[in-house]
């Protein structure tokens, strides 16, 4: 398995991606195409910014990619890519919405590979994901246009089951992603909702 992963390494820092977390949204990409050219795509907690440029270039010079994280990103760009801002910004601040509707009316696409600090206790650590992944779910029924789609990482547990449960009452079609760059021994999945309906 440490082979694997390894390539995934190699692979992004050949690639010019600065984590190998990019090949998570790639793989759902090139599968469910969640993102179209054009597409207006935020990243929630997009620290060090691999899936913004994965995004920015799938979304092509007609898209706009809008990054936030706590902690401060580099300088994102990309020849033939969508423009990239990013804010500096925690999700839990009251304000974010109305950041995020001064840089868009509505977007296409909302991403989150937010991931809590582990502390080694596997039921904290994945209360902590859920609320991390609840908290992406509301802004994403704040800001997303009708057909919008949502990709978000959660732990395994047993609180996954009702987040999705909870995704499936705005989308039209949900699943349950686990990567093949994604560790085997992780906890790691995703939740992808495709085609937004909002409430039904």
């Amino acid at each position: 398995m440490k082979k694997v992963q390894d390539h995934y390494f190699r692979r992004a820092k050949k690639e010019g991606y600065p984590a190998r977390s990019v090949y998570k949204l790639e793989e759902t990409q090139q599968k469910y195409k969640i993102i179209n050219k054009g597409d207006i795509v935020l990243d929630l907690g997009c620290q060090p910014g691999s899936w913004s440029l994965y995004a920015a270039k799938v979304s092509g010079p007609q898209g706009l990619v809008i990054g936030v994280d706590m902690h401060k990103v580099g300088d994102l760009y990309r020849t033939g890519a969508a423009k990239i801002i990013s804010i500096q910004a925690d999700i839990m601040d009251e304000n974010i919405m109305e950041q995020l509707k001064e840089q868009a009316i509505s977007y296409n696409v909302v991403l989150s590979d937010i991931a809590p600090h582990t502390t080694g206790n596997k039921w904290t650590d994945q209360c902590q994901s859920i609320t991390l992944a609840s908290r992406c779910f509301e802004i994403a029924g704040n800001v997303l246009h009708e057909g919008g789609n949502f990709y978000c990482k959660i732990f395994q547990g047993e609180d996954a089951n009702d987040f999705v449960k909870t995704v499936n009452k705005k989308f039209q079609t949900v699943k349950t992603v686990k990567p093949k760059s994604s560790r085997k021994e992780s906890v790691e999945m995703f939740v992808l909702g495709m085609n937004y309906t909002g409430n039904r």
